[in-house]
């Protein structure tokens, strides 16, 4: 969508919106609902790593971003839609933000293509604390060789933090780029209860996949069932196939088989 020209407002000097600019001179008030359809609203909350800027429609959350200066103009360049404040932050946001649990949250991904919002929805179910390679998000789309596609998608999450983008990270242990930089995708981890040194040790050593010969069942590293395996009962793989050779099955709730 081409963004449409701004103008300069008179009095204040900043970008004024044409279609907004009509609306205002009309002489009587637009239809209930008009203004809802031409333009997001945006609300400034506090978010895990910083202020976070928010624009939302009648249909959901759009757009997420640090909050700094430019958020309209950057929302302008990639929706071609004006921006107004809000007098409230959606239902549901600050405490989807805090917790990092945005399952019930309403989502608006109307402009994505359907491969954009299929890894989107992809990466939405991976659970806080947890993490899962880029890999995992290809086949569970059914796109397996698609893994640099899916990294571009990730790289584009128009609400990173409500769809947990930072829980996607590389297979050989490193955290990988996230939209808001690497520093703050681990510090979102950390505080979410991933232990990433253990994940790097891990790496090292060239283990990718948790056993426990009391349940036989084998886990990513992160997933709950595999924290609670003891030292005593743990068994590491470098490949599932190692894992499945040895007599463990994936495990349900992880489903490192869709790596």
């Amino acid at each position: 969508m081409t963004p449409r020209p701004t103008t300069p407002d008179p009095t204040t000097g900043e970008d004024r919106d044409p279609l907004l600019a009509g609306l205002a001179a009309l002489a009587t008030d637009a239809p209930e609902g008009l203004l809802d359809r031409i333009a997001a609203r945006r609300v400034r909350v506090p978010g895990p790593i910083g202020e976070v800027d928010v624009a939302f429609t009648d249909h959901g959350i759009v757009y997420v971003h640090e909050g700094v200066d430019g958020f309209a103009e950057s929302f302008r360049k990639r929706f071609g839609r004006p921006l107004l404040p809000a007098a409230r932050p959606p239902a549901g946001l600050v405490p989807a933000l805090r917790t990092g649990r945005a399952a019930g949250l309403r989502l608006d991904l109307r402009g994505l293509s359907d491969f954009q919002r299929d890894v989107l929805l992809a990466a939405r179910a991976i659970p806080r604390g947890e993490v899962r390679p880029y890999a995992w998000i290809a086949q569970r789309i059914g796109r397996p060789r698609a893994v640099r596609a899916v990294g571009t998608a990730l790289a584009g999450n128009p609400v990173p933090l409500l769809i947990p983008c930072h829980r996607v990270t590389r297979s050989d242990g490193g955290v990988g780029e996230y939209v808001f930089g690497p520093a703050a995708k681990e510090r979102l981890l950390a505080a979410e209860g991933v232990d990433l040194d253990r994940l790097r040790a891990l790496a090292r050593e060239r283990v990718f996949y948790l056993a426990s010969d009391t349940t036989g069942v084998v886990c990513f590293p992160t997933c709950h069932n595999a924290r609670r395996i003891t030292p005593a009962h743990r068994h590491g793989f470098r490949t599932l196939g190692q894992a499945r050779t040895a007599g463990y099955r994936p495990c349900r709730t992880c489903r490192p088989a869709a790596a």
